[in-house]
């Protein structure tokens, strides 16, 4: 971090320390996406996806730098033309001179990252990688997390507890209301391939953001209860930290989480 003006790769370095791409999966995209890390970036904006809306607040608030969960671009791209949703959405942050950074799934699994910030926010104890990665070296880095509520809870009690401070619209639940829950498996985002890894640690409960009807069906068969916020709801309060975070690290920027985000998804009662 400089004391003077804070430039794009000031903040990739902090972003690089707090969610190492090493940690990313093979398949992601991660890093400066779009942009020079030699430019200033006295305004910061957080945010979980760049819709077309998150993209004109970006402009309209002259953000220097836009640090996204979800990659952008995310596949490689043959053309960047207004004629794509992904192209137009890069042609008009770089018309603007706006850089992008994703931490994407390094940020999930990262020592500070998402799952770990999820477990606290859920009170959880105890808490520990769902699945470790060996080659980090470190035991609090790893994919999902495991923990214990501090006072058990019925599935029912559970689902809306977590509904509440996730600030979730609705909440999907898979298993009987009075069923007794303590030991809680999280995933952030869509995190049913982690089913089976919360089944062999004795979970009574698996969270996440969202999962596929057969992964509903495979829990139930298991025994386990699943517990379903959106895939939103999991993910958005960790960009509101973040923006916390960066705000602090540089305090001579302007940081903010995106105004003009809403989970997509609306529901009909």
């Amino acid at each position: 971090m400089t004391e003077t003006m804070t430039t794009v790769a000031d903040v990739g370095a902090f972003m690089e320390a707090l969610a190492p791409k090493s940690l990313a999966a093979d398949w992601d995209n991660v890093g400066l996406l779009i942009g020079d890390g030699a430019r200033p970036a006295a305004r910061i904006m957080t945010c979980l996806s760049l819709t077309r809306d998150v993209v004109e607040e970006a402009v309209t608030e002259r953000a220097d730098l836009v640090v996204v969960h979800h990659p952008l671009p995310f596949r490689p791209l043959k053309a960047v033309t207004t004629g794509s949703f992904d192209g137009g959405r890069v042609w008009r942050l770089a018309s603007a001179g706006i850089s992008v950074y994703s931490p994407h799934t390094g940020f999930d699994s990262a020592a500070r990252g998402i799952n770990q910030r999820l477990a606290e926010l859920l009170n959880l104890s105890d808490i520990a990688p769902l699945t470790a990665i060996a080659a980090a070296n470190d035991p609090q880095i790893g994919v999902g997390r495991r923990g214990v509520l501090r006072a058990g809870l019925t599935l029912d009690a559970f689902a809306k507890h977590a509904k509440a401070v996730l600030r979730a619209t609705d909440v999907a639940v898979v298993g009987p209301a009075d069923r007794q829950v303590r030991s809680v498996a999280i995933c952030c985002g869509s995190g049913g391939d982690l089913l089976r890894q919360a089944v062999a640690v004795g979970a009574d409960c698996f969270l996440t953001g969202e999962a596929n009807f057969h992964t509903a069906l495979e829990a139930e068969a298991a025994g386990i209860a699943l517990v379903l916020v959106g895939h939103y709801a999991s993910e958005r309060f960790a960009l509101e930290i973040l923006a916390d975070d960066l705000q602090q690290a540089f305090p001579k920027t302007k940081v903010w989480a995106a105004c003009d985000e809403a989970d997509p998804l609306r529901r009909v009662v």
